[in-house]
């Protein structure tokens, strides 16, 4: 039997090397002049919050947090987990410039809040915000943030997935999500996703990680999503952390109907706390749940009531047909030492 040997002569493998060589080479500078170019418009937040320690005390707690300026105007977008219960909030530039700022819209279900500087930095560039429905799984993206506390670091990884979620309570929000193999860790969070174009297609959100670290999976809310709930939208952000109450929690804690949500925390100078709607004062365990007791039950909403069934009975366009989130001045039931009173949020 003869035996054929077939080998690539040295000068094609010489040849190979040199290709692949230059196409990560040219890689390498397409991503460090991409960075260059938006890492004028990345900022770090970072934030004061107050805490129920177990010792029912109120402490202060810092937290840090990533953001992108996407107007001329002081917009900032960024996760709302890093910024809802916040009493003081600093942006910090990459000239190391820091500016106060307050939240005006926010989007907790799909993670999503803008916050306004009190004034505009003395440098700085604004991030185009791109069109998230033509990104497709497998694009190269970079995530630009602040993980445990190392500003403006940079990660590069590719579009694993697209997904969507409806979700009920949050007005019939279909939550859209990249999934990234892009390392995002703490203070990670709010951070811009950039697509290879320098557009905002994604904000930073949460990772699925069994150690703890980067070593998961990443996602980012969608550019679109945020365009309609929070840029375009108008979620307002009330400044109340609740817990929102199914029929056996509503039972336990004698409330008047089927459900609700337990006001745990204000935040101070919030329109919430301006209405005089109060919070909780103690650390209490109910039904494997914990919560922080004492606070406002809040029943309705301008008439809505907040139970499951009412939410299960409303059809999925009914409240942005009403203009529900466009007004001015809503109306809250709550349930109050053992009394139905009224309160009324103005904006």
């Amino acid at each position: 039997m003869n035996t054929i040997k077939q080998s690539i002569p040295i000068k094609k493998i010489l040849f190979y090397a040199v290709f692949i060589s230059s196409i990560t080479a040219s890689n390498a500078q397409e991503i460090a002049s991409l960075y260059k170019q938006v890492n004028k418009s990345v900022v770090t937040i970072i934030t004061e919050s107050k805490l129920l320690n177990d010792s029912h005390q109120m402490i202060s707690d810092e937290g840090i947090g990533s953001g992108v300026l996407i107007s001329n105007e002081g917009e900032i977008l960024t996760a709302a987990h890093v910024v809802d219960n916040a009493e003081n909030i600093t942006v910090k530039f990459l000239n190391g410039e820091e500016i106060h700022a307050k939240v005006i819209k926010s989007a907790p279900v799909a993670d999503i809040a803008l916050l306004k500087l009190s004034w505009m930095p003395k440098e700085y560039e604004i991030a185009k915000i791109g069109n998230s429905d033509s990104v497709s799984v497998g694009e190269q993206i970079i995530i630009l943030g602040a993980p445990y506390g190392i500003e403006h670091s940079l990660s590069v990884g590719y579009i694993s997935g697209k997904h969507k979620q409806e979700t009920r309570t949050s007005g019939f929000v279909l939550n859209e999500y990249f999934q990234t193999d892009a390392s995002i860790n703490q203070g990670n969070s709010g951070g811009p996703m950039f697509n290879l174009q320098g557009e905002v297609i994604g904000i930073s959100s949460y990772i699925i990680t069994e150690s703890g670290g980067f070593q998961g999976l990443g996602f980012a809310a969608t550019s679109n999503l945020a365009k309609k709930l929070v840029i375009d939208g108008n979620r307002r952000w009330t400044g109340i952390s609740g817990f929102i109450l199914d029929k056996k929690l509503a039972w336990i804690l004698n409330v008047p109907i089927d459900g609700g949500v337990l006001v745990e925390s204000v935040v101070r100078f919030s329109p919430a706390d301006f209405a005089g709607i109060k919070g909780g004062f103690t650390n209490i365990d109910i039904d494997g749940e914990h919560l922080i007791g004492g606070g406002d039950v809040i029943l309705s909403v301008n008439g809505f009531p907040l139970t499951k069934e009412s939410f299960e009975k409303l059809d999925g366009n009914s409240l942005n047909k009403s203009n529900f989130y466009n007004q001015n001045t809503f109306i809250l039931k709550i349930w109050r030492g053992g009394k139905v009173e009224e309160v009324k949020i103005n904006f």
